[in-house]
């Protein structure tokens, strides 16, 4: 069992101010799989200040020897990519070795990123008789999630540091060990003291500090829509600078000439992905009412091919989910579908047959949706698909578009220009063409009630930077 007992602030690990302690719940099995400081709000109060003592000196750092420690963080995770991905299928429920290349992979090629990218990126332009320049916006609370929980916080954390920011660190308390790891390889990397600090705690305690305090200037959160308007309302008090990543409802379009078989099995994949735990989860798909019954027969083969147990063994294609209250969560949302009428498929409530422990749920199927059921307009956040049928084209633009959020989506055609086309019509912040597959240095964020910021290469980098514009005298002629 991993156990932590301090936390990391200003350069060294120190006891925490309270006395209290988190475990941590492995998904597969429900045994404790470690347990980690309860922080409060006088370790936050310490961690800011160490943040803030830090900032001037790392701001003036030269970029490139920014990137050297950005570089070396790199290789000490990818020395511990085996432990890590151990860890994050316990806490998350990833089958271990899509956790190995995805939950390990990702991070250390994002920090590796960074690091080249801090060198690189242009941080002065002269314009006419104007200097301007990119300065790191300051101190930096990083409040991240539980179901990619080491890329999201690298590509806050890394972004941040590659800028010249300082961070203060908030992980999911759900999925925590994996950033204590980090924090070790951030302190064999010989970052300065008080550069990064990690506190782990409870949102209403910990991460309402961080965000509301005044020597804060930014905030990055990802997590629930909720939780971001909070998150929002709090740090609105001191104007500083917010960064969301919120929930998404992703439609999959899939157009009457569209390679079905292909369109039906990469939609499932693309829902089903993290057992369903992933914000751009393709959890809509929106399919012409002539080819439903085409649709559902291929939907329904699609899903019963995928394995379900413990993600530690090989053959598992779809662990737990990562805690009992999302499990419960969407269980219910599964009752609520066949309430409301809709077609279950294939799946439905209850344990997944052979399994009697860990957070599991059925990978489940519903059919002929109403566009308004609770389960074609909310984030369930687990492996539920739901078809719905569009009566042409442009139904199913305005199906796609038909929900609070914009994260993720994907269109499906017989041409990429046919759905390019429709893609540019569906108010999202990433589409996917014809399986095109995702890239790390794209820009990714939503519309609407999906957030605001952009996160992903040197659109990542430039959240955490302000402008500067310097007014020089023109020359004399």
């Amino acid at each position: 069992m991993k156990h932590y007992e301090q936390l990391y602030i200003g350069g060294q690990w120190v006891a925490p101010a309270g006395k209290g302690t988190i475990d941590v719940i492995d998904s597969g099995t429900e045994a404790v799989m470690g347990r980690i400081p309860e922080g409060i709000e006088a370790d936050a109060e310490a961690a800011v200040a160490a943040a803030r003592a830090a900032f001037d000196a790392w701001a003036s750092t030269p970029a490139a020897e920014r990137g050297a420690y950005l570089q070396k963080i790199a290789q000490n995770l990818k020395a511990r990519t085996d432990e890590l991905a151990e860890i994050i299928a316990g806490e998350v429920g990833m089958p271990l070795k899509l956790a190995r290349a995805i939950q390990v992979g990702s991070p250390v090629y994002n920090w590796s990123l960074y690091a080249k990218l801090a060198s690189e990126f242009q941080y002065e332009e002269r314009l006419g008789n104007s200097l301007v320049v990119r300065e790191p916006v300051g101190v930096v609370a990083a409040i991240t999630p539980w179901n990619y929980p080491l890329n999201q916080i690298t590509l806050k954390v890394a972004a941040a540091l590659a800028a010249g920011c300082t961070v203060v660190l908030k992980p999911s308390e759900v999925a925590p060990l994996n950033a204590f790891v980090l924090a070790e390889a951030i302190h064999e990397a010989g970052l300065p003291a008080g550069v990064f600090n990690l506190v782990t705690g409870f949102g209403p305690v910990v991460g309402e500090l961080i965000a509301r305090h005044p020597e804060v200037d930014m905030v990055s959160f990802t997590g629930s829509t909720r939780a971001g308007k909070r998150v929002s309302e709090v740090a609105s008090a001191t104007v500083k600078r917010v960064a969301l990543e919120l929930g998404g409802k992703s439609a999959s379009v899939i157009l009457d000439d569209a390679d079905f078989p292909a369109a039906v099995k990469g939609t499932v994949s693309a829902c089903f992905l993290n057992s369903g735990q992933t914000c751009v989860a393709h959890t809509r798909m929106i399919v012409p009412e002539s080819r439903y019954e085409e649709a559902r027969a291929l939907a329904k083969e699609a899903a019963e091919g995928f394995t379900v147990g413990d993600p530690r063994e090989e053959k598992v294609k779809l662990g737990p989910l990562a805690s009992a209250v999302q499990q419960a969560r969407v269980l219910e949302y599964i009752e609520r579908g066949i309430a409301d009428g809709a077609e279950l498929v294939t799946g439905g409530p209850g344990l997944p047959a052979g399994v009697t422990k860990g957070f599991f749920v059925k990978p489940t199927v519903f059919g002929r949706v109403p566009r308004d059921a609770a389960i074609a307009q909310e984030e369930i956040f687990g492996p539920v698909l739901t078809i719905l049928t569009a009566k042409d084209e442009d139904d199913a633009v305005a199906i796609a578009n038909d929900s609070l959020y914009g994260l993720g989506g994907a269109v499906w055609a017989a041409s990429d220009e046919r759905a390019m086309r429709v893609a540019r019509r569906i108010r999202t912040g990433q589409i996917d063409i014809n399986g095109g597959t995702w890239n790390m240095v794209a820009p990714f964020g939503g519309y609407k009630q999906s957030g605001h910021g952009r996160e992903n290469g040197k659109y990542g980098l430039e959240e955490y930077l302000v402008y500067k514009s310097m007014q020089l005298k023109a020359p004399k002629i």
